[in-house]
């Protein structure tokens, strides 16, 4: 069998192709002004392989696209039509422990969203949480103040 193994190497098929990409979404903010801007982008990035949607929200600056891509290669693309783009750096509002925390409210976001950032978790003994850990919803009894 040591000759057919020596041999089976030389016969076997290897295969070049590349592994396909996994289905994602990027979301990419991008100034535009007009329906020519927006028609811009939008040709740009539904032309490349790969792409299932786009979505064009321009009262938000935002480009939705989905499909078996490369975010950065998206962004480069967007880049390539002449104008500013960035990848999506907002969050929604309810997602954030504190939204008002340095640097994470931003004027310039959408109504909802807040800016990506680190959030300061506060400690286990603050106030506010031993606060609400003194009364209990599932047992109205177990009040400890009294």
């Amino acid at each position: 069998m040591g000759a057919l193994d020596y041999l089976s190497n030389f016969c076997t098929v290897t295969s070049t192709r590349s592994r396909r990409k996994p289905m994602q979404t990027v979301e990419i903010k991008v100034k535009m002004d007009c329906d020519g801007c927006e028609r811009r982008v939008r040709n740009a990035v539904k032309s490349m392989k790969g792409v299932k949607t786009v979505e064009v929200i321009r009262k938000q600056s935002r480009v939705v696209v989905s499909g078996f891509i490369d975010p950065n290669k998206v962004l480069k693309r967007v880049k390539n039509t002449g104008k500013r783009a960035e990848f999506w750096p907002y969050v929604p509002y309810n997602l954030v422990y504190y939204p008002y925390v340095t640097q994470a409210y931003d004027k310039r976001a959408p109504s909802g969203f807040v800016r990506n950032v680190v959030q300061a978790i506060p400690p286990p003994n603050a106030t506010e949480e031993r606060i609400t850990y003194l009364f209990s919803d599932d047992n109205p009894n177990a009040c400890s103040i009294m």
